[in-house]
């Protein structure tokens, strides 16, 4: 298998609505971006690719079946390979782990990843309907099956089987917003509360509409090659940025659609088959057999078994052995405050149970960043530095390219230069995750990047 470089991204400005540009323009926006940031013209560039990946969630909100084939032509980039992927909200990150593929196996020296969605054509309530229809439409869909119940009903499992508080999930959306201020592409910048966010309007309890993403028009692209690819751009005059970031492993993971149909595990099998390296240890076994004791089951409601499962493969396959101390951020799919707490534990960045209390203990924020909160432990691995889901927004096909594009930035060391302000850039930042995820946990893809020492 190939080393794959993560070499350049662009994204353009999330916003409620672009109405003076269709979805095409919105993705040559970003594309445009992601070619000059590496000092190529539109027709160089269009020379030197291999072919591209498209993605975008759903045919409605554009009203055009094989949207994405009429981006690729506005792009100039027939008639090279490419194909249109489609996962829920994990739409962005496989779109992602697709070009991954191509360069990993061979078939392409250089990929663009890109992705879109222009979802302020509906009303809100209609493009609600439209996301709701990823879930099975026989059985949860025609008894109210809308995804802010979804993820109220979850959280409410999680408060009643491990303690977590609304309070611990409005930290989240203070940490995301505030990260969002200093993010000039993010749909949402405002430095909250926790009383702001409770006091919101109320969606489904205990989730306020400060709980919760919106809906997004916005464009994302990356540039992905192999190290031929890299000498045939250096060789064209490109201007790659250094340090090179590669993508080491990719993990994917998938649930049933129906949460009826998922299993409840016993102990010894969940430690055969879910157990993470960094948990293998006798305190958290114990820790965990005293859960399985009072009644826990995995997944159950509370947790997303396609996120450890992601996790897990793309751990082995970069080798990290303990997430919280080998990754230095995580850009995470939080469509809810609630999920991003569920996600800390997947992920293994604490233990099930202990996602309320990571939330509020200070280690997922920002060193650096004003939060207005008085947090009892320092950073340890920060998540959504570039704001989330929750203040970016959630132009659903773009969103997981969109973690790609900020994780580059990030370990490129060029936050200030794309941002034009400093204060999200991590100093010496080695190694970070991203993660996108759909449904009620259907799909869940998490890619990991590292700079090249």
């Amino acid at each position: 298998m190939r080393t794959v470089y993560a070499i350049s991204g662009g994204v353009s400005k999330f916003a409620k609505a672009k109405p003076d540009k269709t979805y095409q323009a919105v993705v040559k926006e970003a594309y445009d971006y992601a070619i000059e940031d590496i000092g190529l013209t539109f027709s160089q560039f269009r020379e030197l690719v291999d072919g591209s990946v498209a993605s975008y969630f759903s045919d409605h909100f554009t009203r055009q079946l094989m949207a994405a084939i009429m981006a690729q032509d506005y792009l100039g980039l027939c008639p090279k390979p490419s194909h249109r992927v489609e996962g829920g909200g994990a739409t962005g990150g496989i779109c992602f782990q697709e070009a991954w593929k191509a360069i990993a196996s061979g078939y392409m020296d250089i990929c663009v990843a890109y992705g879109f969605e222009t979802m302020s054509h509906v009303e809100t309530w209609k493009g609600n309907e439209f996301i709701a229809l990823a879930s099975d439409v026989s059985f949860d869909y025609p008894v109210g099956g809308f995804y802010s119940g979804y993820y109220a009903m979850m959280v409410t499992r999680h408060m009643k089987e491990f303690g977590t508080t609304v309070e611990q999930l409005a930290h989240v959306s203070v940490k995301n917003h505030a990260n969002a201020f200093h993010n000039p592409y993010a749909q949402k910048r405002r430095r909250l509360t926790i009383e702001d966010v409770r006091n919101a309007p109320m969606v489904a309890w205990p989730l306020t509409r400060l709980d919760i993403c919106v809906m997004s028009d916005g464009a994302a692209a990356a540039i992905l090659c192999s190290e031929e690819g890299l000498s045939r751009l250096e060789a064209a005059g490109a201007e790659v940025p250094r340090p090179l970031v590669r993508v080491p492993g990719i993990g994917r993971g998938t649930d049933a659609m129906r949460m009826a149909d998922r299993p409840r595990q016993s102990f010894d099998d969940f430690v055969e088959c879910n157990l993470l390296p960094n948990e293998d240890t006798a305190e958290t076994l114990a820790y965990y057999r005293e859960l399985w004791a009072d009644g826990f089951r995995y997944p159950g409601v509370h947790s997303f078994r396609a996120g450890r499962m992601g996790s897990k493969e793309a751990y082995r396959n970069a080798g990290i052995t303990d997430p919280l101390t080998e990754i230095d951020f995580v850009e995470l799919h939080d469509a809810y405050t609630s999920s991003e707490i569920q996600t800390y534990e997947d992920m293994g960045l604490c233990r099930y149970g202990e996602g309320g209390a990571f939330a509020a203990s200070g280690k997922a924020f920002m060193p650096g960043v004003d939060y207005g909160l008085d947090l009892p432990e320092e950073p340890a691995c920060p998540v959504n530095p570039s704001g989330g889901l929750i203040a970016c927004g959630h132009p659903v096909g773009a969103t997981g390219l969109m973690q790609a594009v900020f994780a580059i930035w990030q370990l490129q060391g060029s936050i200030n230069k794309h941002f034009g302000d400093p204060a999200l850039q991590l100093s010496n930042s080695r190694r970070g995750a991203i993660h996108s995820h759909a449904g009620t946990g259907t799909y869940v893809t998490v890619s990991i990047l590292e700079r090249e020492e």
